[in-house]
């Protein structure tokens, strides 16, 4: 009975240090966003300064991303950090990291620890800041709900329609998504002539849009009325699925632009 005892412990004693420094880095967010905002109170307007027409146009555009201050303090801690996802009223609320290893945050914490629970994370062909077509977020599936863990909710229409939308910054930039697509998959032979949702990333022609956005369309368990056109931009959520052999939940929304 202790013997069996032990793994029940163990799992028990990860979930918490998990849970600490996850709240840890919350906090540190929460910190750096309240600091940001009492700067910014605290400023007073400034006269703008003309600048003459003619000077203007000699001027050259200056286009350098600047950094959203409530990040900054956490990227001083892992410079992999390249945003944030999180979805209103469930557990996901995470940095997003990546690095040339595609393999490493699926074992490795956000401080470098290694961690059964991981991280969530973007593969190094991922470009969040441009972006292409889509983007993938990996995350495990893990048991007592968090990382990916809640994402099973959404096979159930009800629980979509209480959280359609999805928040993800990157270091530069807030982004809001509608869901689009909730649907399971598997990971295929390489030469498997099939729809593979996690090969897609750029589509360089509007045939290339339309087959991965009526596909993820009709594999969906339900009609979400989020529709797309060519030029827009998705995000994807994928994680463990059970159903098969290497299956994949996996979550497709659009960008909403202004």
């Amino acid at each position: 009975m202790v013997l069996c005892l032990i793994p029940v412990g163990r799992s028990y004693y990860l979930s918490l240090k998990h849970q600490a420094q996850q709240e840890k880095l919350t906090d540190l967010l929460s910190l750096e966003k309240k600091h940001f905002e009492r700067e910014a109170d605290a400023e007073s307007p400034e006269t703008p300064i003309e600048i003459p027409e003619e000077t203007q146009q000699e001027m050259p555009e200056v286009q350098e991303p600047v950094m959203l201050s409530r990040y900054s303090a956490l990227y001083e801690e892992n410079n992999d950090l390249i945003g944030w996802l999180s979805i209103e009223g469930m557990k996901i609320d995470y940095p997003v990291m990546q690095c040339e290893d595609n393999e490493y945050y699926l074992h490795h914490s956000f401080y470098g620890e290694e961690d059964k629970y991981g991280c969530l994370f973007v593969k190094d062909i991922a470009d969040v800041d441009t972006p292409g077509t889509n983007f993938i977020i990996y995350g495990h599936n893990m048991k007592d709900g968090s990382m990916f863990g809640d994402l099973d909710f959404y096979k159930k229409e009800a629980f979509y329609k209480e959280h359609p939308v999805i928040s993800f910054d990157t270091l530069y930039e807030q982004r809001t998504y509608e869901v689009m697509a909730v649907f399971t998959s598997q990971v295929y032979g390489q030469n498997d002539d099939v729809f593979k949702y996690y090969n897609f990333y750029e589509a360089k022609t509007p045939e290339e849009f339309s087959a991965f956005y009526e596909t993820v369309k009709v594999l969906s368990f339900y009609d979400t009325g989020v529709e797309a056109e060519y030029g827009d931009t998705f995000l994807t959520l994928s994680t463990c699925a059970y159903h098969v052999k290497d299956g994949r939940l996996v979550l497709v929304a659009k960008r909403v632009t202004e």
